[in-house]
């Protein structure tokens, strides 16, 4: 091989690398910022999905995700609780009868 045919070989490989890495890169960061969204919409830290990026953490952190009680739903049940129990014609405190408030807050007029 010639040198200018070796050079051009080196260059040509290692800016395939180089593109490689970035492509790399790229899906990683964009892994990430999908799961942190997941994990915050699941009521957990999004920081959660700073642990896909470590081997065997990512699958107990994914089997925490799929088979854990979410934060949120727990949240929700609380929610629907405290509602449910004002169903039935009773006011919640804070609110006016006819007013459209929520409980807690003061009736809006």
């Amino acid at each position: 091989m010639s040198p200018d045919t070796t050079n051009t070989a080196v260059t040509i490989i290692s800016s395939s690398f180089l593109f490689s890495c970035v492509i790399g890169l790229v899906a990683i960061v964009l892994g990430v910022l999908i799961f942190w969204q997941i994990f915050s919409k699941a009521g957990y830290s999004g920081a959660w999905a700073l642990l896909m990026l470590i081997p065997v953490a990512n699958i107990v952190a994914l089997c925490i995700l799929a088979f854990g009680r979410w934060p949120v739903r727990e949240e929700l049940e609380q929610l629907r609780a405290y509602v449910g129990q004002w169903h039935g014609g009773a006011t919640p405190p804070g609110a006016a009868p006819g007013s459209f408030s929520r409980p807690g807050f003061p009736p809006q007029g």
